[in-house]
């Protein structure tokens, strides 16, 4: 009999194979973190019941969720080929969402919607078996559990500028996650004379990605993912964001037997579009009348560079568009700074001082661009 749901763009078999194997990856995921119980009474059914609680936790904590995805990031990813590194952006965009207060992300669900998945055994479904095989991979580095979620086949609904390319998908989920009110990092313990660490990044996240593509089309042409010339550099700004949550989560105490913090983190700027100056200056230090100073920020990755250069971009326009080199701010004091530093280099992550707090009687954030030797960038607060 002939499949007309199958002719019209939907194939259930295939479908069904890639939801048993993402079942098989959430199901591996089951013990990834000390806090999740996970009861499965699915019998290996991928559609099957199944119930979480949480155990171990500090008296009195409480529940959040945070809801983000890849953006068009998924477009470089699909391009480069790298799609076992592609789940690193959609981790890396929900859990900081609550790593940065304070909290700690704990199970995950996400939605993989998909133009086609492809026939078994094609370029294009091997291609979404690393990407669901690099979600698990993920989310043990994190300790989170993927507990369920959906991939929905969705034809022309899904598309790409590179309408010739057979993996076109968009990538989204929700964090659940905890906060203990003794943890909490609301910024409203800052002081002047406070450090600011920079944690590196090496790309850019997953975010200002549609400069990214635009700087890409007009120093390579409109089908930048057909030029040669293009690869490399389509590979450097695919490159998968850094998972910084497992870091904070220590420095929190999460992971401590009586929830001990080492040192206090004072505040935490998770970096992407605006950040400097809406999320630092805007939402934290000015509304508390402090400023900061940072004159040694980690230089930007070379293809920031080259896509600001393509994109005729100025110093402004890529630190408001793009995280400079650094995908994570924190504050601590003076005194706890080296061991800060040591931690990060010990969770593989490289971090260094790089500004400070201060209490000026006109606030303003001040960069010192690492895009144009000698050239000031000056943020202030907005005027009502």
């Amino acid at each position: 009999m002939l499949d007309l749901y199958k002719v019209d763009g939907v194939n259930v078999a295939a479908g069904d194979d890639f939801s048993a194997l993402a079942g098989k990856v959430c199901r591996d995921s089951y013990k990834n973190s000390p806090y999740v119980r996970v009861r499965d009474l699915s019998k290996g059914y991928f559609r099957g019941v199944r119930s979480f609680s949480f155990c171990h936790l500090p008296r009195g904590y409480r529940f959040d969720m945070a809801s983000d995805g890849s953006g068009t990031k998924v477009v470089l990813s699909a391009a480069a080929k790298m799609y076992r590194q592609a789940a690193c952006d959609l981790l890396a965009m929900c859990g900081m969402d609550l790593t940065r207060n304070g909290g700690m992300g704990l199970v995950f669900n996400n939605v993989l919607d998909v133009s086609s998945l492809g026939e078994p055994g094609t370029e294009v479904n091997d291609a979404f078996i690393e990407l669901i095989t690099g979600l698990g991979e993920a989310a043990n580095k994190l300790n989170v559990v993927l507990f369920r979620g959906e991939t929905a086949e969705l034809g022309v609904c899904i598309s790409s500028e590179n309408l010739t390319a057979g993996v076109k998908f968009n990538w989204s989920g929700s964090m659940l996650g905890v906060y203990d009110r003794r943890r909490m990092i609301t910024g409203d313990t800052l002081a002047p004379g406070m450090v600011i660490i920079a944690l590196r990044e090496r790309g850019f996240r997953a975010n200002g990605i549609s400069s990214v593509r635009k700087a890409l089309a007009m120093r390579f042409g409109a089908e930048w993912w057909n030029n040669p010339e293009a690869a490399w550099n389509i590979k450097l700004a695919a490159e998968p964001s850094m998972l910084y949550d497992p870091l904070f989560h220590h420095l929190n105490g999460w992971y401590d037997d009586d929830f001990i913090r080492p040192i206090t983190v004072h505040g935490i700027v998770h970096l992407s579009g605006g950040a400097f100056e809406g999320k630092l200056g805007h939402d934290i230090l000015f509304p508390r009348g402090l400023s900061a100073d940072l004159d040694d920020l980690w230089e930007p990755p070379k293809i920031m560079r080259l896509c600001a250069e393509w994109r005729d971009m100025d110093d402004e326009g890529a630190y408001k568009t793009w995280n400079g080199g650094q995908g994570a701010l924190a504050v601590v004091s003076i005194d706890d700074s080296y061991y800060f530093v040591r931690e990060a280099e010990r969770h593989g992550i490289e971090a260094k001082v790089c500004g400070r707090i201060e209490k000026r009687d006109d606030p303003r954030i001040r960069i010192q661009s690492q895009f144009t030797p000698d050239h000031e960038i000056i943020y202030r607060p907005k005027v009502a």
